[in-house]
């Protein structure tokens, strides 16, 4: 039975790997801002060394686009310095170190899907400070998965509660038909996750859901399944609420996993659906 230390456990990847994981083969310990914070190298440390995980997966993170331009100080202490942290800590017990990451470290400016060989240029500063822990990872591990993912949702505040809950107060909805992306559950994310820490196969892996769409396609697909007749106008970035600044092209071709043939993911639309099915229309 693998020991898992979980970071950020409440938050949408967290959650979702604590409601898929099968407790016959997992030893799962969780903690949250509220139990540990991972800017603080002692606590790290202490709580590694007293626990010795098999596997930290660090789900800790700002994710809020806005709140890291805003704050880039903190930006950083908690994406970088705590990725930083947790990897030391991986270290000094020999653990496995899983680190989330996003398509944020790449500009965006692409015409086709980013591979995991590509060069990385991130413009924001949730990109700067997810790629800072990435290289920390690389830099104080030698088992590690990096996992970079786009346009996750879950259980928390995300692009798909965000749209319900407009949808429930306004008549008429903008969405961005010219950001493009891959909807991924983070139920799916996290089934990939559970797998690939069974594996010895260390290094960075794009983990997308199959299939490209626009932000305004993932709108339309979200209402038409939960039953809501709002009207949807398709807008540019900047004329759209719903649609944070984030890279225009946020698409991410698993192309480690398409050459090991040891995963693949299902489309987005399929994904969705069951997610809509589940939490909901039942």
């Amino acid at each position: 039975m693998l020991k898992v230390w979980i970071t950020g456990a409440n938050g949408q990847v967290g959650t979702a790997i604590n409601r898929v994981v099968e407790p016959l083969d997992f030893e799962i310990m969780n903690t949250d801002m509220d139990e540990l914070d991972v800017t603080v190298m002692e606590e790290v440390l202490r709580f590694a060394q007293i626990n010795r995980p098999d596997v930290i997966i660090n789900c800790a993170a700002v994710t809020d686009v806005k709140k890291c331009e805003e704050n880039p100080k903190n930006a950083y202490l908690v994406n970088a310095l705590g990725a930083r942290n947790l990897a030391i800590a991986a270290r000094k017990s020999d653990a496995v170190m899983v680190q989330i990451s996003t398509d944020d470290v790449f500009d965006g400016k692409a015409t086709e899907p980013y591979k995991e060989f590509d060069e990385t240029n991130p413009i924001t500063v949730y990109g700067k400070s997810k790629l800072s822990a990435e290289h920390y990872v690389k830099e104080f591990t030698q088992k590690h998965f990096i996992i970079r993912s786009t346009w996750v949702y879950g259980h928390t505040n995300n692009f798909v509660s965000t749209i319900l809950k407009r949808a429930e107060t306004e008549s008429v909805l903008n969405a961005a038909s010219d950001q493009f992306g891959s909807p991924t559950s983070a139920k799916e994310l996290a089934q990939f996750i559970l797998t690939l820490i069974r594996t010895n196969l260390y290094g960075t892996y794009h983990a997308t859901s199959e299939g490209i769409c626009s932000r305004y396609e993932f709108a339309q697909e979200i209402l038409r399944l939960a039953g809501k007749n709002n009207e949807l106008h398709a807008v540019l970035s900047d004329e759209s609420e719903l649609s944070n600044i984030r890279p225009p092209y946020a698409v991410l071709e698993n192309f480690i996993l398409s050459c090991e043939n040891t995963y693949s993911f299902p489309h987005w639309k399929d994904s969705l659906a069951e997610f809509i099915k589940e939490e909901v229309v039942s």
